[in-house]
């Protein structure tokens, strides 16, 4: 099992940043490829960044392209915690913002995967007012 908590939603103004951050337990961090999905009232969950499993090196990632330029995933396998440094932020990146994790996976495949991975956080809401 890998229990994964977000934390650092909250309101903010129509270009300005929030950086969330998720934090996993359970195994081996490294072995899993980690991804933020996002979800707005009545729309289905979809993919926004995903970076690969690393057993220490690599770290390749994927963008949703409404986010590309604008988000970046990264991850701290000795803190056992992946972040999303969320810049530029747009009233339509409202939504809850869900963490997920899957095993040996590339960032890649985490959004070919999508809803079907394996472990996911609560979620953290997120709301950029105009």
């Amino acid at each position: 099992q890998v229990q994964l908590v977000e934390s650092g939603g909250g309101l903010v103004q129509a270009g300005g940043s929030l950086r969330l951050s998720c934090a996993a337990s359970g195994r081996t961090f490294s072995n899993y490829a980690m991804g933020w999905f996002r979800q707005a009232p009545r729309k289905e969950r979809e993919f926004v960044a995903a970076i690969n499993w690393n057993g220490g090196i690599g770290g390749n990632t994927y963008y949703a392209d409404s986010v590309k330029g604008r988000f970046t995933i990264s991850r701290d396998n000795a803190e056992n915690t992946v972040y999303l440094q969320m810049n530029s932020l747009k009233p339509e990146d409202t939504a809850v913002y869900y963490c997920a994790a899957h095993p040996l996976i590339t960032a890649q495949g985490m959004a070919v995967l999508g809803i079907k991975a394996r472990y996911w956080g609560q979620g953290t809401q997120v709301t950029v007012s105009s």
